[in-house]
């Protein structure tokens, strides 16, 4: 039986369907399998897909930031919004070290249009300097999707369901204790699909053929 494993549910059937195990236990762990595999997606490629931008002001006199719930990481981070200057404009922040900003500028109190910013925890971006007035900062940053699980279908499971198919099958072989060679198998065609994913984001996303000649496979 053929399944759609571009949607959760068909998702869900293929992987019992493979293992042939619907026992309960089993599949209440299906979506755990597949979030596993999202996870590990998200944290090594990096799509355009995944990427969101938001824009927000900074607070005069206070030189923290705060980051976005679903942050991943940094794509840039730049200042938009200058009153002092009468049209729109970029002004792109260059990411430090903590330890840099603190001894750059070791008092607070001195402000200016930010310049520099780093992580300071899981929930904060630190400025340098501390913002002197009302600034709109755009950022654009790398977050995690929703999980097909929550939304039922996204943007991996419809370009390249194989990834997900194969990386929640092989968490499932490991969590059944299956066979090693079966796991074996699971995991190299989850590598393979990977490979095609990290060709797309890693390489065919960060380049165009006006610059970059096409591909060529040498003929005998």
């Amino acid at each position: 039986m053929a399944y759609d494993i571009t949607t959760y549910a068909g998702l869900s059937q293929a992987i019992q369907s493979f293992t042939e195990v619907d026992e309960p236990t089993f599949v209440d762990n299906i979506p755990n399998f597949v979030q596993d595999t999202e996870r590990l997606v998200n944290n090594t490629v990096q799509l355009p897909a995944f990427r969101r931008n938001v824009t927000g002001t900074v607070t005069p006199n206070f030189p923290y930031l705060t980051i976005p719930s679903d942050f991943l990481s940094t794509f840039s981070v730049a200042v938009t919004g200058d009153p002092n200057l009468a049209s729109p404009n970029y002004s792109y922040l260059l990411n430090k070290d903590v330890n840099y900003i603190r001894e750059a500028f070791p008092f607070p109190a001195v402000t200016g249009i930010p310049q520099y910013y780093s992580i300071f925890d899981a929930n904060t971006f630190i400025l340098g300097p501390t913002p002197d007035q009302v600034y709109t900062i755009e950022l654009h940053y790398f977050a995690y999707p929703q999980s097909i699980v929550v939304t039922g279908q996204t943007w991996l499971s419809i370009n390249y369901p194989n990834v997900l198919l194969y990386g929640a099958l092989a968490e499932a072989y490991i969590f059944l204790k299956g066979e090693a060679d079966v796991l074996q198998m699971y995991q190299a065609k989850f590598d393979q699909a990977m490979a095609l994913l990290k060709q797309l984001g890693d390489g065919k996303d960060r380049e165009d053929n006006y610059r970059t000649p096409q591909v060529r496979q040498q003929v005998q």
